[in-house]
């Protein structure tokens, strides 16, 4: 899914070199991104207990964007060839290690996107790293007037089993309550980005005022488990139908004011799920797209081209090649057929029998295909129940007409635009991801406060 992730798209690179006698340690380099701009990079490789040989343990620091910690689902080490594979980043690098010169040199590659990375050891960049993280103000800190308690439950359709926190005000209830639901890619139950932790924020505000949240890790992040390579944006909603139940069944929980939150993609979960779920009381979708996922991403492809002053008729033939390999298959399709349909297609348009080039195989992905022809908004037309939909002036990826035109047959739904707010409801200059880790605030105040008083109008008669 190409919705917010970006940013650690680009930094999600990271793994392992090797220089006899071992690969083993930290190592820096810095990713050269479009416009002259550049992003430091610090990972950590380690053997991987128990694993085949050439498997290691791997995960990455961007320090710039206070993101540390990043997993590497992958890493695999044969002969002087690193991979490293991030399905839930849709990223992949390959590298090739030097062993006199102890550097690791190799392209990072996302989508129809490739950036050159060079890494070598580091020589106490990690702890550096740590200092340089910038403030994050609203961070909440123990201790808290409300309970927290730690979750999990099964969603046997995944299968998937699903651990997360959930915060309960004082008393016995039963409270209102929010499930909230991350975007694109796959998020801890902080939904952290850039140093941000929004989500940790908003259980923070919204049980303060009398409303039991609850937050999950997505598959493989935290304690959750479940497939993720095969998963698309249905299968993630099953995870949040299963919370659902986990919540309807508590006793400490009112069913009748229980709602959706998601952040965009989980805002499109919330709508998907809403429009079959009559039960639902409300949903709330923060900066969340209401068009087919084609659209959203040829205009990121057509941002990312503009920034390095690629020519237009250069981009319009990269995007022709593009649209073609995502015709040629279909969601229903198995990974295998999608495979075949995409080489065929690439091979007739260029002339060869190479198939498809790696940095454009996750096109092929059963997520990625999904969500090329998923239109949100056929399932928010049909939500009856109250919608809150914000729209943040300097968000790129959601459009007004697009949610107006669905949401117009709901007499409950309303859109909320922040001027000067970006993706993630900050404050921004351009909108652009790579200023979220400049900006200090998770939330903006204004949107903070707008989304909590409405959320307490539905919830308290």
């Amino acid at each position: 899914m190409a919705l917010a992730r970006l940013i650690l798209t680009l930094c999600g690179m990271g793994t392992a070199l090797a220089a006899p006698p071992t690969p083993a340690g930290d190592w820096q380099g810095t990713l050269a991104l479009p416009q002259g701009q550049s992003l430091p990079l610090v990972l950590h490789l380690s053997p991987r207990a128990g694993a085949p040989q050439g498997e290691w343990s791997a995960t990455l620091d961007s320090p710039a964007q206070s993101a540390f910690g990043l997993p590497v689902q992958r890493a695999t080490l044969e002969g002087q060839t690193l991979t490293l594979d991030l399905p839930g980043l849709s990223a992949r690098y390959v590298g090739t290690l030097s062993g006199p010169d102890n550097i690791l040199a190799g392209t990072w590659s996302q989508g129809a996107s490739s950036f050159p990375l060079r890494m070598a050891r580091a020589t106490g960049m990690a702890a550096a790293a740590e200092s340089a993280a910038p403030s994050r103000p609203q961070t909440p800190h123990p201790p808290f007037p409300y309970r927290s308690e730690d979750v999990a439950f099964d969603n046997p359709s995944g299968p998937s089993h699903l651990t997360g926190t959930l915060t309960l005000p004082q008393g016995k209830g039963p409270f209102p309550a929010v499930i909230l639901i991350t975007g694109s890619g796959l998020q801890d139950r902080d939904e952290t980005i850039a140093g941000h932790k929004p989500f940790l924020l908003w259980a923070d505000t919204l049980t303060r005022q009398g409303i039991a949240v609850l937050r999950l890790d997505d598959r493989q992040r935290g304690g959750s488990t479940g497939p993720v390579t095969t998963a698309t944006t249905e299968d993630f909603a099953s995870d949040i139908a299963a919370a659902l139940r986990f919540m309807r069944h508590r006793h400490d929980i009112d069913p009748q004011r229980t709602g959706l939150m998601g952040h965009s993609e989980g805002g499109v979960i919330a709508a998907m799920i809403a429009a079959r779920d009559r039960q639902i009381s409300f949903i709330v979708m923060l900066e969340a797209p209401a068009v087919p996922g084609r659209q959203i991403m040829l205009a990121q492809r057509h941002w990312a081209a503009a920034a390095r002053h690629v020519p237009d008729a250069v981009s319009r033939q990269s995007d022709v090649l593009f649209e073609t390999v995502l015709d040629a298959m279909t969601p229903q399709q198995s990974q295998k057929a999608a495979e075949q349909a995409a080489n065929s297609a690439w091979n007739r348009l260029n002339g060869t029998q190479s198939g498809l080039p790696d940095s454009l195989h996750d096109l092929t992905l059963p997520a990625i295909r999904f969500y090329d022809r998923y239109d949100p908004a056929v399932a928010l037309s049909q939500v009856s129940c109250p919608v809150l939909a914000t729209l943040g002036s300097k968000d790129r990826q959601v459009h007004r007409p697009a949610l107006q035109k669905a949401l117009s047959r709901n007499p409950h739904a309303s859109i909320v635009e922040f001027p000067g707010l970006n993706h993630l409801l900050q404050k921004a200059g351009t909108g652009d991801v790579n200023e979220y880790a400049l900006i200090e605030n998770d939330i903006d105040p204004s949107a903070l406060k707008a989304v909590t008083d409405w959320i307490r109008t539905q919830t308290h008669p």
